[in-house]
């Protein structure tokens, strides 16, 4: 039986070759600049929004989708859920965005929401927000970064929610218009679905930014990094891709030797988040090529270009793909992907 192919750069490309020779080639094609140079890398994770697995689960589940076995010690995982988020998931979970109970508008489990109300739903999850900073111990509270109104500087993130929440219900409204055979979900489910990745995505890169967490996130990579000896192939998703954007750019990471960067699902192309990151839009001068991939219903990723703000576009690269999760979003399906799978596989070759 022919395997299904996938979408990337516009069109539709074959299964993945896993031959490494052929691999290889590939790799050397897309970027004739990058020097293989016979070295195992080491690949660093950065996991995105919500609560996860244990780390040692997280790390495996990510080696177990990219390489198909456990790395060891050739792979890393920059894991922050622990900042957040007191109890670590049941391993079995995973990942909290991919494991959603359908509740309903008023937070009820067992109530179907019947559609996605973007001011309602900015208007929830920004009373969440403040009610997590009453919540939260007084050194978080006291490191929030900005010297200025965080109201005033959170609205383009608020801008940002509702416009993820005005294209989910696009995405819905297109895939039921469609005719498509199966969806993944019924509609109460996947409607349910999205709610809850646009609020937990929202309220950690809020915390990210705003609550005090961006410092402390931030040193969770750092130290994965300085563990991790040349060449580091770093693996980042969601929020992670900005952290690991945020880490790249610093003074100390300019002389290392990155062959390759990749984001997922990130929401780099936003105009509201490129406002607010911490450094000029470049690519980290460590950083031989970089790819980004992204489906184009993944809400996070609203803008799944890159390449025309970072600069030198020659070392970056986006790829749209299909990532047929219940929110589009998942991390698995992105790391299954033939441009993840190639690139990465290209250096191990």
């Amino acid at each position: 039986m022919e395997k299904p192919r996938q979408t990337y750069q516009g069109g539709l490309c074959e299964p993945p070759i896993y031959e490494g020779s052929r691999i290889k080639h590939a790799w050397r094609r897309d970027f004739p600049h990058l020097e293989v140079k016979g070295v195992r890398p080491t690949v660093v994770y950065i996991h995105g929004n919500g609560n996860k697995a244990r780390k040692e689960t997280l790390k495996s589940e990510w080696d177990m989708a990219l390489f198909g076995t456990d790395m060891g010690a050739h792979s890393i995982m920059a894991y922050w859920a622990a900042l957040r988020y007191p109890e670590p998931l049941p391993d079995a979970a995973f990942d909290e965005i991919e494991h959603v109970e359908a509740i309903g508008p008023e937070g009820q489990e067992g109530v179907e929401p019947t559609g996605i109300d973007p001011t309602e739903l900015l208007a929830e999850t920004l009373a969440e927000v403040d009610g997590a900073r009453t919540r939260a111990p007084a050194e978080v509270v006291e490191a929030a970064e900005g010297p200025g109104d965080v109201a005033d500087e959170s609205a383009g993130l608020d801008a940002w929610l509702l416009r993820m929440a005005y294209t989910a219900e696009a995405v819905v409204a297109g895939e039921e218009s469609a005719g498509l055979e199966v969806l993944p979900l019924p509609r109460a489910a996947r409607i349910a679905t999205f709610r809850a990745l646009l609020k937990i995505t929202f309220k950690d890169v809020y915390a990210y930014f705003f609550g005090g967490f961006g410092e402390p996130m931030r040193a969770v990579l750092r130290e994965a990094l300085t563990a991790a000896p040349d060449p580091v192939v770093v693996i980042s998703h969601s929020l992670g891709t900005i952290i690991a954007y945020d880490v790249l750019r610093e003074a100390a990471f300019t002389a290392r030797e990155i062959p390759l960067f990749v984001t997922a699902g990130s929401p780099l192309g936003v105009t509201e988040v490129q406002d607010l990151v911490v450094h000029d839009l470049e690519v980290p001068a460590g950083v031989a090529a970089w790819r980004n991939i992204a489906d184009s219903r993944d809400l996070v990723a609203l803008d799944p270009t890159l390449r025309p703000e970072y600069a030198p576009k020659e070392r970056c690269a986006d790829f749209l793909v299909v990532n047929d999760s219940a929110n589009h979003h998942g991390i698995r399906e992105y790391l299954s992907s033939r441009p993840v799978q190639e690139s990465v596989r290209g250096l191990f070759a």
